[in-house]
């Protein structure tokens, strides 16, 4: 059967036993192959790491060869629509029409008024653009409503919820994708299957709470869930739901890793191709050397970190693009209540990060220049429950210390240093660690930052890459 399920998964990759089974089940919810319709949606609680993606393209793809949908809708934080147009450029195997909607609402509009109509239409919409769309994305009439990080829709009443309530209650297949462990937080559960399939929980909050919460604390305003009725409550989450954590999936390496790409703000990418162009022109004016060519290359590395230090040396900030998708991979780690590192190279990126951990209130410990009692900072991170991220310095950080309280690693910026670069990554990946470990790499597209994690990943030289890259007459500086 394992192998059958393999071949009706028009995939390019050989998929995980774990995403076979996650695959056969939405399949069979959806009535796929034996047109018995079970519920018209199915949530996949997949862990970051474990492939809800591409799980989710096979189920689109093979729902359209069966001629159940010829449109999507896939509706997910703004700063991972571009990993839904790679995901699907590279693993859908039958015929696509993506398109990512982006800039200003009647851009997008635009956009909608001229999709292309060749094989399965995928639009691809960030959440808080879906229910200011509402009316036309209505009109588009996804057969599937794909939910991506889910957990977005736990406030009830909040107007992105109530945007994909009404669109879900128009469309006939709808998947939920989180890592979420939903059943530690039973309030959130209501508005994540409002959307879902209302006939588990039902369309109205107050019944829902009703049923499951007495309410107590100061002014019994604090709804507190009745312990018994667990069982009856864990029978309806799950009767339609498949989840997947990574220390369950034996058949995942012990490593994987993901480019996640950013998109500069339109300045900030006017300002890194001027001087992009000014650092080759300069090139052409000295002697090519492996210090010239990395100092330029870093004036262009600060940008993509969203800095830039002026001839004043006065720091100014250019862009907030890597901080807003990090803000993403954040909510998405503490809401599957992991816990998560973060690495970054520069001093005004790690003041950024930890400014944004203090404004969501999460507790952080940090290893970085000027930190001393480094030993208290990672047994706080791997003993403290209160204490949910590490912040550290690549430079700083990346020797003798252990971090296996977490399995996720986020680097956000990259130094050039190889070594660097491995010894960051083995502060999770040892002796020790429970879980297999995911690796996400911020890479600003259309810029230096793939060409380092190129060089890196592929342990080249990157300096002698560069000085080689010029000497052939290409500009060494683009991707």
């Amino acid at each position: 059967m394992s192998e059958n399920i393999e071949l009706m998964m028009p995939i390019k990759a050989a998929p995980y036993d774990h995403q076979k089974r996650a695959f056969a089940f939405a399949c069979d919810k959806f009535g796929v192959f034996d047109g018995r319709l079970k519920s018209r949606g199915t949530a996949l609680l997949m862990e970051m790491g474990t492939g809800k993606t591409i799980v989710s393209i096979a189920v689109a793809g093979c729902m359209y060869q069966y001629g159940l949908v010829n449109r999507v809708l896939v509706v997910a934080p703004l700063s991972i629509l571009g990993v839904w147009e790679e995901e699907f450029e590279k693993f859908a195997d039958f015929p696509d029409s993506l398109t990512v909607l982006k800039g200003t609402v009647a851009k997008k509009k635009e956009q909608l008024n001229k999709l292309q109509d060749e094989g399965l239409q995928v639009v691809v919409v960030n959440y808080e653009s879906a229910w200011r769309l509402e009316k036309e994305l209505l009109a588009y009439n996804a057969d599937l409503i794909i939910a991506d990080e889910a957990h977005k829709l736990k406030e009830n009443r909040s107007k992105q919820s109530k945007g994909l309530h009404t669109l879900g209650d128009k469309a006939r297949y709808k998947l939920l994708l989180t890592g979420t462990v939903i059943t530690n937080r039973e309030l959130d559960v209501f508005s994540q299957y409002r959307f879902l399939n209302p006939q588990i929980f039902g369309t109205s909050f107050y019944a829902f709470r009703n049923q499951y919460f007495d309410m107590g604390g100061y002014g019994n305003h604090t709804p507190i869930f009745r312990k018994w009725m667990t069982d009856d409550f864990l029978r309806k989450l799950h009767s339609v739901a498949f989840r997947v954590t990574k220390a369950e999936c034996l058949d995942l390496p012990a490593i994987t890793e993901e480019v996640r790409t950013v998109d500069l703000e339109k300045d900030a990418i006017k300002l890194y191709d001027s001087i992009e162009d000014e650092s080759y022109a300069e090139l052409d004016e000295s002697e090519v050397t492996t210090a010239n060519i990395l100092t330029r290359l870093l004036r262009l590395s600060q940008i993509t970190g969203g800095h830039l230090t002026d001839d004043d040396g006065v720091v100014n900030t250019v862009s907030r693009a890597k901080l807003d998708a990090l803000s993403d991979i954040i909510d998405s780690a503490m809401a599957e209540d992991k816990k998560l590192v973060i690495m970054a190279r520069f001093v005004p990126e790690l003041d950024d990060i930890q400014e944004l951990l203090e404004k969501k209130k999460i507790g952080y410990a940090v290893v970085r220049g000027g930190v001393k009692d480094r030993d208290n900072e990672i047994h706080r991170f791997q003993y403290d429950d209160r204490c949910r991220v590490f912040v550290g310095q690549i430079a700083a950080a990346g020797l003798g210390i252990t971090l296996t309280a977490a399995s996720t690693m986020v680097f956000y910026s990259l130094d050039y240093s190889m070594s660097n670069f491995e010894q960051a990554k083995a502060r999770i990946h040892r002796a020790g660690q429970k879980e297999n470990c995911h690796y996400i790499y911020l890479v600003c597209r259309g810029t230096v930052d793939r060409k380092v994690l190129y060089a890196l990943r592929q342990k080249m030289n990157l300096a002698k890459m560069l000085v080689d890259d010029y000497r052939k007459g290409r500009n060494p500086f683009k991707n």
